[in-house]
């Protein structure tokens, strides 16, 4: 009988400390979900704030600043040269926002990027610096 509660009591506990991350949304909590914290922050830099919330810490972090130019953009004139103006040259300037909840073993359960730059085309901002070749580099 009490080899039986043993074994439940421990089957239990070793359930307990299960912990799913759903499917990802996006590049970031591709790479990011179920890795260590350290792991972030040492890549990254340090979190701005965090919170406690029962056994998991909730860290925002705020980085991945970048002055991009965009070129103007010109309609197709005739013999391929250049047309009219359709678009003046501008100035973007990127930064990424993410929440991080943390177990208390330091492991990221979730990452919810908070802000961010969108490209008409290809990949935003915050999935090109934090889920991008920099975010590999840091494996």
């Amino acid at each position: 009988m009490n080899f039986r509660l043993m074994t439940v009591a421990g089957l239990a506990l070793a359930l307990a400390g299960c912990t799913t991350v759903g499917p990802a949304r996006n590049a970031v909590e591709a790479r990011w979900n179920g890795q260590p914290a350290g792991t972030f922050f040492a890549a990254f830099g340090p979190p701005q704030s965090d919170v406690s919330s029962g056994d998991n810490t909730v860290y925002a972090w705020k980085g991945g600043y970048k002055k991009r130019t965009i070129p103007a953009q010109y309609a197709e004139g005739e013999n391929g040269k250049k047309g009219k103006k359709i678009a003046s040259a501008r100035t973007e300037f990127l930064s990424c926002s993410v929440q991080l909840t943390v177990s208390s073993d330091y492991v990221i359960r979730s990452i919810h990027v908070l802000g961010d730059v969108k490209k008409s085309s290809g990949p935003s901002w915050c999935d090109e610096f934090l889920g991008g070749e920099k975010a590999e580099k840091a494996k």
